[in-house]
């Protein structure tokens, strides 16, 4: 068998979320079992340099993006035993962050055709599609209502995950046509049409052969009309072959014995490496070196799903009462951005922000916390919390379904 995992991110490229975490982690799981397994991924500028020099150029297919026809080069890499493949375009990946940009829906209407077409110029013949939230979620409706008619692409089948509901890739019906290339008939409410808008995860739900989302409780959650997202009713239709799996981590790659990031090594047994990695990182963010004092970690996105606002209430009281460090790694909101770095100027011995992504440092930073705190609104299915128990720190969550392991 031959799986094709089609996402947006995936460690240890690039990471904004949890996603880039099951990305970098299911397909090494599958290949232990004997299945033949590829990632194919945008190449982004943002991916190190050390990860660019390695790959190599394997081949090149043109991408139709509604009446125009771009060039698309394909990359390859072999990492851990996974072969990478990376969609090379130099005005759609060549940004300073992976989502958020104006032109969001043609990226990723190019990247969902540019997966189909570079299985065909690698003559890799997935039996499986497996694609990732609304940036892929494209690749099955085109699979489906279009690609299948060619010989090559019959036999193959797809399936959808959903990482978080909330974020569906909603944009104006122009993009049907003008991205997509599709004709005016595929906006239907049986089919890509949203009140009034498209939405690529809708077109992934439908058009895929399984559905599954990252846990058993957040599978039924979705069918409500509290978390549905107004996708309740969609999902109904999909109930057959709608499926929860529990989210994990990677234990290997996360292993705080043999981690390659971090500055001192430590297990359940031995925890004086943990002790050592705490005080590495005060020094190196500029706080007082004591071990004594309880330092909390924040590795997030900065948004309101994340429960910032929950943080900024009461944050400022407590910085003047108790004796504690904050350390926040992450990049979001603009306002949550600005409000960590003026907190980092008004208490600069208790709170200390590095804005953006870096994964060498969150494993540091993972290493050295005491608590690990993660006060999200809703959570599908963290896995935040799940790193930061094997790194020895304990979660502060709020009480809700997304950490009810069942």
């Amino acid at each position: 068998m031959k799986v094709l995992f089609a996402v947006s991110e995936c460690v240890p490229f690039v990471k904004s979320g949890g996603l880039a975490d099951v990305a970098g982690a299911l397909p090494k799981e599958l290949a232990l079992l004997g299945i033949e397994t590829a990632v194919m991924m945008p190449k982004y500028s943002l991916i190190a340099e050390d990860f660019r020099r390695r790959m190599v150029k394997t081949a090149e297919c043109e991408v139709r993006v509604g009446w125009r026809r771009q060039f698309c080069g394909i990359e390859h890499l072999e990492h851990d035993g996974i072969s990478y493949y990376f969609l090379d375009h130099e005005y759609y990946f060549n940004r300073d962050s992976l989502y958020g940009h104006y032109d969001d829906g043609e990226r990723f209407a190019f990247f969902s055709r540019a997966v189909l077409e570079a299985l065909y110029a690698l003559n890799f013949d997935a039996d499986v599609i497996h694609t990732h939230d609304w940036h892929a979620g494209m690749i099955n409706y085109v699979l489906k209502e279009e690609y299948r008619k060619k010989p090559f692409y019959q036999r193959m089948k797809s399936v959808f995950t959903i990482h978080n509901l909330q974020f569906q890739g909603i944009f104006p019906k122009e993009a049907v046509h003008d991205l997509l290339g599709l004709d005016i008939s595929h906006f239907t409410t049986e089919k890509l049409e949203f009140y009034g808008h498209i939405n690529y995860m809708k077109g992934g739900i439908i058009a895929a052969d399984q559905v599954t989302t990252v846990s058993p409780t957040y599978c039924d959650e979705m069918l409500t009309p509290y978390y549905g997202e107004r996708l309740e009713g969609v999902l109904a239709d999909k109930k057959d072959v709608l499926t929860g799996i529990l989210n994990g981590i990677d234990d290997v790659l996360y292993d705080p014995l043999n981690d390659p990031h971090i500055d001192y090594h430590y297990d359940a047994v031995n925890r004086d490496g943990k002790r050592k990695n705490k005080a590495v990182i005060q020094k190196t963010f500029g706080l007082p070196v004591n071990e004594d004092i309880p330092l909390i970690s924040m590795v997030t996105r900065l948004t309101k799903q994340k429960g910032i606002d929950l943080i900024k209430r009461v944050l400022h009281e407590l910085f003047q009462e108790e004796d504690m460090q904050l350390l926040v790694l992450g990049t979001g909101e603009a306002e949550y951005e600005n409000y960590f770095r003026y907190m980092e100027h008004a208490f600069p011995d208790r709170c200390k922000a590095y804005i953006g992504f870096n994964e060498p440092l969150s494993r540091k930073i993972y290493a050295a916390s005491d608590l690990f705190l993660m006060p999200s609104k809703f959570e599908p299915c963290g896995l935040g919390q799940l790193i930061a128990l094997r790194y020895g720190a304990v979660p502060v969550v709020r009480e809700q379904a997304g950490f009810m392991i069942r």
